[in-house]
């Protein structure tokens, strides 16, 4: 029987891994169906907590509501002004895609700096502070909130991919893009609507964040590295291995705060990080040549 300590610890190593997986998700799958790893990703994060803590700003929307808009922004803008560079991106080498996603990255750091400076900015709503009380244990509302949008997003994504005709669609261009395109899928419409989806789902972790973190032009940094961390753990590609990713860079940076010092949990989860791919090089769920073989 755990000790409520520990019950406790469990519960917020959980809760931050939920946070991870949404944060990650997105990545992993324009990864695993265009074999592109976006350096941009946790830019779009950052834009997406300006875009929240603006909407709050400016007219008071509540930064949840803000999504309704952030979000659909985002897909439209991925489906139409950079539909031509998703594409071009996906037939280039791939050390062109490293430094033109790294160029992207770079340049909408500096434009969010331009725009609003560098200063720390942050959203203090009404229920910032409100605990759920189950039992002994108290949850924070934000992070529950998180949990249950991670809990939608990766059942949703898993029906959505496994059930659907596009999901199928998508994952035999994945495996295969050149029988996919002899049994007359649209693979640059595949790729687009991935990328966007993809894309999206990093722009609605950028929301849930904005009530919980503070955002300045530098902030997707530490996010892109924790998804980055998340999915080469969980195996490149795998979007279950991005959930057991994600709760274990949680619980290790929980108890390794409680138990060592805060200060030492970014050391202590590369550590574990460095060991699994010792020990398992293509991550916790993936295979050898996964990188090769499309989503799982």
């Amino acid at each position: 029987m755990l000790s409520p300590e520990i019950l406790s610890l469990v519960v917020s190593g959980v809760l931050l891994g939920a946070l991870y997986i949404v944060v990650s998700i997105g990545l992993s799958l324009i990864f695993g169906v265009m074999r592109v790893m976006n350096f941009a990703h946790g830019e779009v994060i950052m834009l997406s907590m300006y875009g929240a803590y603006w909407a709050h700003e400016a007219g008071g929307v509540d930064p949840y509501l803000a999504g309704l808009v952030v979000v659909p922004v985002v897909f439209l803008l991925c489906m139409t002004v950079l539909r031509p560079f998703v594409l071009w991106l996906v037939g280039s080498p791939p050390l062109v895609q490293v430094f033109a996603t790294l160029g992207l990255s770079v340049a909408l750091q500096n434009l969010a700096l331009v725009l609003w400076g560098g200063n720390y900015r942050s959203v203090q709503m009404p229920y910032s502070g409100t605990l759920l009380h189950v039992g002994a244990l108290q949850i924070p509302l934000t992070r529950f909130v998180v949990f249950v949008v991670a809990l939608a997003v990766v059942t949703g994504l898993h029906l959505f991919l496994k059930h659907s005709y596009f999901g199928k669609a998508v994952r035999a261009t994945a495996q295969n893009r050149r029988t996919a395109l002899l049994m007359g899928i649209d693979a640059d419409r595949i790729y687009v609507l991935v990328f966007a989806l993809g894309v999206s789902i990093a722009a609605l972790s950028g929301v849930l964040l904005m009530p919980i973190y503070t955002v300045y032009p530098g902030s997707g940094f530490q996010f892109a590295m924790i998804a980055f961390v998340v999915v080469v753990l969980g195996g490149l590609g795998s979007l279950p291995g991005v959930v057991l990713g994600g709760l274990l860079i949680g619980l290790v940076e929980v108890f390794s705060g409680y138990f060592i010092a805060p200060s030492m949990t970014q050391i202590v989860y590369f550590a574990v990080f460095i060991l699994v791919l010792i020990l398992r090089p293509a991550g916790l769920l993936g295979q050898r040549g996964a990188e090769e073989l499309g989503l799982k």
